[in-house]
């Protein structure tokens, strides 16, 4: 239960930055839109993008992985699509802000990951 307050702690933040130095990535209101926009960024990560990633696996060996950071992209106008319809104030406009979004999460994602696991080793 903790490992998952905390990656959505961490998916947070990661969205926070990116909606911070990547225009074209909206959060209209605070903390509590974006809590609820890395709920439902966990969520597809979760459930969606592994079905995702099973599908492309042609392209993503073709690529030497490179694809993953169009599915990343994908994924996060799929969360954005979805919070749109919930009526929660967060939009990605368009492909190219979507995948600098991505690249900029998984960034952020990776260095807070290492931070808490090298703080939970002492």
């Amino acid at each position: 239960m903790r490992h998952l307050l905390l990656r959505w702690i961490i998916n947070a933040i990661a969205l926070a930055v990116a909606a911070t130095f990547v225009s074209g990535i909206h959060v209209d209101g605070g903390w509590l839109v974006l809590a609820l926009v890395a709920l439902i960024f966990g969520l597809v990560n979760a459930l969606i993008r592994p079905v995702v990633a099973l599908l492309t696996c042609p392209l993503i060996i073709l690529t030497l992985g490179l694809f993953t950071l169009v599915i990343n992209a994908a994924m996060l106008l799929l969360a954005s699509w979805i919070a749109g319809l919930l009526g929660i104030g967060f939009a990605v406009d368009g492909f190219w802000p979507a995948f600098w979004g991505g690249l900029v999460i998984s960034i952020v994602s990776i260095i807070l990951s290492m931070i808490v696991h090298e703080g939970h080793k002492e």
